[in-house]
């Protein structure tokens, strides 16, 4: 309702303030105000349909032209944000997951090219932080519930600004998931966010994929390989000291689910860009079931037959599966005493000396180790008992491709 009253009104006019409507460059403004382009592709500008009255202006979107920008140094903005948190809020949820935290505000007079790597100005601009101060002033209110980002910034300094103590609670790194399956390329990303968030004395948060990537499964390789790759980089993200996200279907091990051009659905797919469709396909349950139980229905994207010896009913009841992995790892999270939190403040996390292509780190304070092997070859076991493993030990080796948790 808002946009369509922006459209019927005057140039000017408080309903058009509440979005960015500009005029266009060129004859008759036929051209868009400026360069910008959508992260969908395109222009980042529409320009709006024919006008009773004035001239036709166009409204920004980085996204999809669907998504009209709305304007937060509007108040209006600000106020109609605030009851719709409450709206939820009273009704007990536990907390919001704000999509592209950083891109809420924008340097409109500044027609520099975007997406440069020292300062975009779509994107990170300091009045940003203003908004989500507002935000948690009214989460303040409410005991127990949480606001979490989804960031993309240039740096971990910029990152650990979102979580100081009067923002967010918590931000999705990506860091981590960006590495290659590398000890050391794992290692400095785990440092980095530990150190940027030790800065502001927030708590550091830990994702391996999401709506936007491609499954760790297909990511660190092709069929075994990526499986025991992804396995041992779970057990790596679930001992990190902090939040940890799991994307859906991860838990089962799910590869990239192959599609074909015409069943593929993102927005981005349609403007000439790698789809992220093959990790959208829906969860599979149950493998003797019409869409393996996830809708009596028809599902937005086809799910491969593959998905069948994956589904979680298939692996339920199989200890060596990568399902029973995740519940016995967040089993451990929840009661092992090597996941207290050190009782001091201090590093949080304290590395070992590892051969090439390996890490082993310990939580301060427990005697939990994680290590992780990179290597092609495999090497001796650290200390320990393991409590945990994401394949098969060779006596007190570790294999390559493997992780394990010792106590």
């Amino acid at each position: 309702p808002w946009f369509r009253a922006a459209l019927t009104s005057p140039t000017g006019s408080p309903e058009r303030a509440r979005y960015h409507f500009r005029p266009g460059q060129g004859t008759d403004g036929a051209e868009p105000p400026n360069g910008w382009r959508s992260v969908f592709g395109g222009s980042a500008w529409t320009r709006e349909p024919t006008r009773d009255a004035g001239p036709r202006e166009w409204y920004l979107h980085l996204f999809s032209p669907a998504q009209p920008d709305l304007n937060w140094t509007n108040l209006e903005v600000w106020a109609d944000l605030d009851k719709t948190l409450r709206f939820w809020l009273d009704r007990g949820v536990d907390g919001f997951r704000i999509d592209a935290a950083h891109g809420m505000c924008k340097k409109l007079d500044d027609a520099g090219p975007a997406g440069a790597a020292d300062d975009d100005p779509r994107f990170d601009q300091d009045d940003v932080h203003d908004v989500h101060r507002m935000i948690r002033a009214t989460l303040d209110h409410y005991p127990d519930r949480v606001a979490i980002g989804a960031l993309g910034v240039r740096s971990a300094a910029r990152f650990a600004r979102y979580v100081r103590s009067d923002e967010l609670h918590l931000a999705v790194d990506t860091q981590l998931a960006a590495s290659r399956f590398d000890a050391d390329e794992v290692r400095a990303a785990i440092e980095d966010c530990l150190a940027a968030v030790g800065s502001v004395g927030a708590a550091a948060s830990w994702l391996l994929s999401d709506h936007d990537l491609s499954r760790p499964a297909s990511r660190y390789g092709t069929g075994p390989v990526g499986r025991a790759r992804a396995r041992a980089m779970a057990l790596v993200q679930l001992a990190l000291p902090g939040a940890a996200y799991v994307y859906n279907g991860d838990e089962l091990g799910l590869p990239d689910a192959a599609l074909p051009g015409e069943a593929r659905r993102d927005a981005v797919w349609h403007h000439g860009e790698d789809s992220r469709d093959g990790c959208r396909v829906p969860q599979p349950w149950e493998a003797n079931l019409p869409a393996y139980g996830f809708t009596t229905g028809e599902p937005w994207l086809p799910i491969p037959a593959e998905y069948a010896s994956l589904s979680a009913a298939a692996q339920l009841e199989d200890t060596g599966s990568t399902l029973s992995l995740y519940r016995r790892a967040l089993e451990l999270r929840r009661l092992h005493p090597g996941f207290t939190p050190p009782p001091a403040p201090g590093p949080p996390l304290e590395w070992f000396g590892a051969p090439p292509g390996c890490l082993a780190f310990r939580r301060t304070g427990t005697t939990l180790v994680c290590a992780l092997n990179t290597s092609p070859e495999p090497v001796p076991l650290p200390p320990g008992d393991p409590l945990l493993v994401s394949g098969p030990l060779d006596e007190r080796m570790l294999p390559p491709d493997t992780a394990v948790w010792l106590a």
